[in-house]
């Protein structure tokens, strides 16, 4: 059963259907933006025809590529929003030479999408910018220079990453990744080849390493870095709204409650789905942004949130 929560305790009642006027097909463009030390970072940035009448910033997940994202980001536009989407430092397009030899964590990816949210703030000219992150990109929102610029926040199928926490299906996979698979293989190849072994995907050193610090502490990440991302997560004050699934088969209702939770300057609200509350058979951790979730899921969720 679909439930929806928010910080002050208010009942909310979800729209059962989408508004928004009937946009023109919107174009894509590719290109790079330059990181604060230089670095080129890959990104997509999806124009509307017409007159933009607001922004997204579109933030992947762990690993994934941004053209997963390709569907959903032209949908957006196509309602008038100007969409970017972009490979983290290391990752898809955002990769140059040897993954081995990229130097960056996960706060250096955070740095990254401040210096994409300040292209996006450039070009959007004024408009009211939206934060849409998928898992990973709503946890690095505190970390992100200019979120205060942001005037909402949308996580999808975000929460924490401690693994005795993670949803049944990933527990038991998550435990053997993190006690005996990183370790040696961070050590001997000097990067993680997820593609190879199936899991996750590959990633830097830097990035894996300090990754599975944080899900290996049942605070996660406040509680290996302390009081310091505490405080970030306190200074978010842009309205956030957290969707979820209940079949998600990685992130659990508690992964989720207790990312939230830390989001403590900001009104929340909490929407937690069930497939079978909008007809659908699956939707899992991914199913979101895939082709063919726009009557179900995105015309449903997402128009409310947007400016109109």
């Amino acid at each position: 059963m679909m439930s929806i929560q928010n910080s002050e305790s208010r009942s909310t009642h979800l729209p059962r259907t989408g508004g928004g006027a009937s946009w023109a097909m919107a174009t894509c463009e590719r290109e790079m933006v330059r990181a604060e030390d230089g670095y080129e970072l890959a990104t997509s940035w999806y124009y509307p025809e017409r007159l933009a009448r607001g922004a997204v910033l579109l933030t992947s997940g762990m690993a994934i590529p941004q053209l997963y994202y390709d569907a959903f980001a032209r949908w957006l536009a196509d309602r008038g929003f100007l969409t970017v989407t972009f490979d983290y430092r290391g990752t898809g397009a955002s990769l140059h030479g040897k993954l081995r030899d990229v130097r960056a964590d996960l706060f250096t990816w955070a740095r990254d999408t401040g210096s994409i949210l300040a292209a996006l703030r450039q070009r959007a000219k004024g408009l009211p910018v939206t934060w849409i992150g998928h898992s990973l990109g709503g946890q690095l929102v505190p970390f992100a220079p200019g979120h205060e610029h942001v005037q909402h926040i949308v996580t999808i199928a975000t929460g924490t990453g401690y693994w005795r926490h993670n949803a049944r299906p990933t527990r038991l996979r998550a435990g053997l990744l993190w006690h005996a698979i990183v370790p040696p293989v961070l050590a001997t190849c000097g990067y993680f080849p997820g593609k190879r072994l199936n899991m996750v995907g590959d990633l830097p050193h830097g990035v894996m390493a300090q990754w599975r610090r944080w899900c290996m502490h049942p605070e996660y990440l406040v509680g290996v870095e302390g009081d310091t991302a505490r405080q970030c997560f306190a200074s978010v004050t842009a309205p956030l709204t957290s969707i979820s699934f209940t079949d998600d088969e990685m992130m659990s209702g508690r992964n989720t409650e207790i990312l939230h939770a830390l989001y403590t300057g900001t009104h929340r609200q909490m929407v937690r789905l069930a497939p079978g509350d909008v007809g659908l058979p699956r939707i899992g951790h991914f199913g979101f942004f895939r082709r063919g979730m726009k009557d179900a899921l995105w015309n449903r969720l997402i128009v409310p949130l947007l400016p109109s």
